[in-house]
Protein backbone atom coordinates (compact mmCIF):
# COMPACT_ATOMS: atom_id res chain seq x y z
CA UNK A 1 0.00 0.00 0.00
CA UNK A 2 1.62 3.59 -1.32
CA UNK A 3 0.81 6.31 1.11
CA UNK A 4 1.86 9.73 1.22
CA UNK A 5 1.01 12.47 3.81
CA UNK A 6 -1.61 14.82 2.63
CA UNK A 7 -0.16 18.40 3.54
CA UNK A 8 -2.24 21.98 4.09
CA UNK A 9 -4.19 23.22 2.32
CA UNK A 10 -5.50 20.50 0.99
CA UNK A 11 -9.23 19.95 0.99
CA UNK A 12 -8.94 16.22 1.93
CA UNK A 13 -7.24 17.18 5.47
CA UNK A 14 -10.93 18.70 6.72
CA UNK A 15 -12.82 15.63 6.06
CA UNK A 16 -14.69 13.98 8.91
CA UNK A 17 -13.83 10.15 9.19
CA UNK A 18 -15.94 7.58 9.34
CA UNK A 19 -16.08 5.07 11.54
CA UNK A 20 -14.35 1.73 11.18
CA UNK A 21 -17.17 -1.16 10.79
CA UNK A 22 -14.15 -3.84 9.55
CA UNK A 23 -11.21 -4.57 11.38
CA UNK A 24 -9.63 -6.95 8.42
CA UNK A 25 -6.81 -7.36 6.27
CA UNK A 26 -7.44 -3.95 4.70
CA UNK A 27 -7.57 -2.32 7.91
CA UNK A 28 -3.96 -4.17 8.93
CA UNK A 29 -2.92 -3.30 5.92
CA UNK A 30 -3.61 0.35 6.12
CA UNK A 31 -1.99 0.79 9.86
CA UNK A 32 0.78 -1.41 8.61
CA UNK A 33 1.68 1.02 5.88
CA UNK A 34 1.04 4.05 8.08
CA UNK A 35 3.93 3.46 10.64
CA UNK A 36 6.86 3.70 8.21
CA UNK A 37 5.78 7.00 7.10
CA UNK A 38 5.67 8.29 10.80
CA UNK A 39 8.38 7.14 11.67
CA UNK A 40 10.44 8.40 8.49
CA UNK A 41 9.26 11.74 8.61
CA UNK A 42 10.07 11.77 12.94
CA UNK A 43 6.53 12.01 14.00
CA UNK A 44 4.80 10.86 16.99
CA UNK A 45 1.26 10.34 15.71
CA UNK A 46 -0.69 10.04 12.35
CA UNK A 47 -4.07 10.17 11.30
CA UNK A 48 -5.55 7.80 8.90
CA UNK A 49 -6.76 10.86 7.22
CA UNK A 50 -3.27 11.94 6.64
CA UNK A 51 -2.64 9.89 4.66
CA UNK A 52 -5.97 10.24 2.60
CA UNK A 53 -7.77 7.33 3.93
CA UNK A 54 -10.69 8.96 5.49
CA UNK A 55 -11.50 6.33 8.41
CA UNK A 56 -11.37 6.60 12.53
CA UNK A 57 -8.09 5.17 12.90
CA UNK A 58 -4.54 6.66 14.18
CA UNK A 59 -1.41 5.50 15.61
CA UNK A 60 1.12 7.15 18.10
CA UNK A 61 4.74 6.07 19.19
CA UNK A 62 5.64 8.47 22.05
CA UNK A 63 9.75 8.58 22.24
CA UNK A 64 10.77 7.04 25.70
CA UNK A 65 13.61 8.34 28.05
CA UNK A 66 15.96 8.21 25.48
CA UNK A 67 14.01 9.45 22.48
CA UNK A 68 13.77 6.21 20.89
CA UNK A 69 10.69 4.66 19.44
CA UNK A 70 10.64 1.21 19.67
CA UNK A 71 7.74 -0.88 17.43
CA UNK A 72 6.81 -2.74 20.73
CA UNK A 73 5.33 1.08 22.03
CA UNK A 74 3.06 1.76 19.01
CA UNK A 75 -0.57 2.10 19.68
CA UNK A 76 -3.17 1.47 17.21
CA UNK A 77 -6.32 3.73 18.43
CA UNK A 78 -9.60 2.86 16.18
CA UNK A 79 -13.23 4.71 16.98
CA UNK A 80 -11.59 6.51 19.66
CA UNK A 81 -14.02 8.26 21.94
CA UNK A 82 -13.45 10.95 24.75
CA UNK A 83 -14.92 9.67 27.99
CA UNK A 84 -13.02 12.32 30.43
CA UNK A 85 -11.02 15.17 30.51
CA UNK A 86 -9.07 17.94 32.95
CA UNK A 87 -7.03 20.22 33.52
CA UNK A 88 -5.46 22.31 31.04
CA UNK A 89 -1.96 22.27 29.51
CA UNK A 90 0.15 24.72 26.58
CA UNK A 91 2.14 22.02 23.98
CA UNK A 92 4.29 23.36 21.36
CA UNK A 93 2.42 21.31 18.45
CA UNK A 94 3.57 20.42 14.99
CA UNK A 95 1.68 18.59 12.55
CA UNK A 96 3.40 16.04 9.44
CA UNK A 97 0.42 17.98 7.16
CA UNK A 98 1.67 21.19 8.21
CA UNK A 99 5.85 21.00 8.23
CA UNK A 100 8.14 23.07 9.86
CA UNK A 101 5.74 25.06 11.92
CA UNK A 102 4.93 24.72 15.07
CA UNK A 103 2.60 26.96 17.52
CA UNK A 104 1.59 26.85 21.87
CA UNK A 105 -1.74 24.99 21.76
CA UNK A 106 -4.12 24.61 24.59
CA UNK A 107 -5.02 21.16 25.78
CA UNK A 108 -6.37 18.74 28.22
CA UNK A 109 -3.87 17.72 30.90
CA UNK A 110 -5.44 14.57 31.10
CA UNK A 111 -7.74 12.48 29.29
CA UNK A 112 -9.25 9.16 29.42
CA UNK A 113 -11.07 7.40 25.72
CA UNK A 114 -12.21 4.11 25.18
CA UNK A 115 -10.70 2.56 21.61
CA UNK A 116 -10.62 -0.18 19.55
CA UNK A 117 -7.66 -1.85 18.52
CA UNK A 118 -7.04 -3.77 15.19
CA UNK A 119 -8.83 -7.00 15.89
CA UNK A 120 -12.15 -4.97 17.21
CA UNK A 121 -11.26 -5.77 20.86
CA UNK A 122 -12.36 -2.71 23.32
CA UNK A 123 -10.01 -0.50 25.64
CA UNK A 124 -9.76 2.36 28.12
CA UNK A 125 -6.90 4.25 28.05
CA UNK A 126 -6.01 7.38 30.46
CA UNK A 127 -2.97 9.30 29.54
CA UNK A 128 -1.71 12.57 30.26
CA UNK A 129 1.57 14.84 29.10
CA UNK A 130 2.54 13.92 25.87
CA UNK A 131 0.69 11.07 25.16
CA UNK A 132 -2.42 12.93 26.02
CA UNK A 133 -1.10 15.83 23.90
CA UNK A 134 -0.89 13.65 20.76
CA UNK A 135 -3.88 11.64 21.22
CA UNK A 136 -5.97 15.27 21.14
CA UNK A 137 -4.06 16.50 18.29
CA UNK A 138 -5.13 12.81 16.33
CA UNK A 139 -8.49 12.80 17.47
CA UNK A 140 -8.40 16.05 16.16
CA UNK A 141 -7.72 15.12 12.74
CA UNK A 142 -10.61 12.77 12.43
CA UNK A 143 -12.91 15.55 12.98
CA UNK A 144 -11.53 17.56 10.23
CA UNK A 145 -9.95 19.78 12.59
CA UNK A 146 -5.73 21.17 12.25
CA UNK A 147 -3.90 22.29 15.12
CA UNK A 148 -3.65 25.82 13.56
CA UNK A 149 -7.20 25.90 13.68
CA UNK A 150 -6.80 26.68 17.37
CA UNK A 151 -4.76 29.72 16.80
CA UNK A 152 -6.10 33.59 17.94
CA UNK A 153 -7.30 35.29 14.80
CA UNK A 154 -4.37 37.16 14.92
CA UNK A 155 -2.25 34.40 14.83
CA UNK A 156 -3.83 32.40 12.26
CA UNK A 157 -2.91 35.63 9.78
CA UNK A 158 0.55 35.75 10.84
CA UNK A 159 0.78 31.73 10.69
CA UNK A 160 -0.63 31.84 6.58
CA UNK A 161 1.35 34.36 5.41
CA UNK A 162 4.69 32.47 6.80
CA UNK A 163 3.51 29.24 5.62
CA UNK A 164 2.75 30.95 2.12
CA UNK A 165 6.18 31.69 2.32
CA UNK A 166 7.83 28.40 3.62
CA UNK A 167 5.87 26.25 1.13
CA UNK A 168 7.74 29.16 -1.62
CA UNK A 169 11.17 28.35 -0.41
CA UNK A 170 10.76 24.77 0.10
CA UNK A 171 9.41 24.32 -4.13
CA UNK A 172 12.45 26.92 -5.04
CA UNK A 173 15.00 24.38 -3.24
Amino acid sequence: MKLKIVEYPDKKLRQKSVEVKNFDAKLHKLLDAMYPIMMNTNGIGLAAIQVAQPVRALILNIPDEDGEQPRENLLEIINPVMVQQAGETVYQEGCLSVPQFYEDIKRHETITINYQDRDGNTHTLDADGLLAIAIQHEMDHLEGILFIDKLSYARRKKFEKEYKRLQKERKNS
